[in-house]
């Protein structure tokens, strides 16, 4: 079973940039599909962006294309969020998930990290 735990969350302004990290361990990460989610006050979970282990192909939420990247390091059983331009609306709690690929779901997450951007 695969442990989660985000960091790197902060406040930061409008236009600001962060990195977010998530270092995964117990077994072996890199069989599992990751991504990263977000959660903003009275809103529902929104995923964000997600990668696939074998080839790297990643994909994005409209609202952060271009602005977002993902990104995996093996070798340290890290994913990262790259996070450019942020806006108050990027303002949320944000958490690494993972699952065992051939699943529909993402049943193992991190605790989370929280990201305000101000104006």
């Amino acid at each position: 079973q695969v442990q989660l735990a985000e960091s790197g969350g902060d406040s930061v302004q409008d236009g600001g940039s962060l990195r977010l990290s998530c270092a995964a361990s117990g077994s072996t990460a890199s069989y599992y599909c990751v991504a990263w989610f977000r959660q903003a006050p009275g809103k529902g979970r929104e995923r964000v962006a997600r990668i696939y282990p074998v080839r790297g192909k990643t994909d994005y939420a409209d609202s952060v294309r271009g602005r977002f990247t993902i990104s995996v390091d093996n070798a340290k059983n890290t994913l990262y969020l790259q996070m450019n331009s942020l806006e108050p609306e990027d303002t949320a709690k944000y958490y690494c998930a993972a699952k065992l690929c051939w699943k529909g779901w993402y049943d193992i997450w991190g605790q989370g990290t929280q990201v305000t951007v101000s104006s």
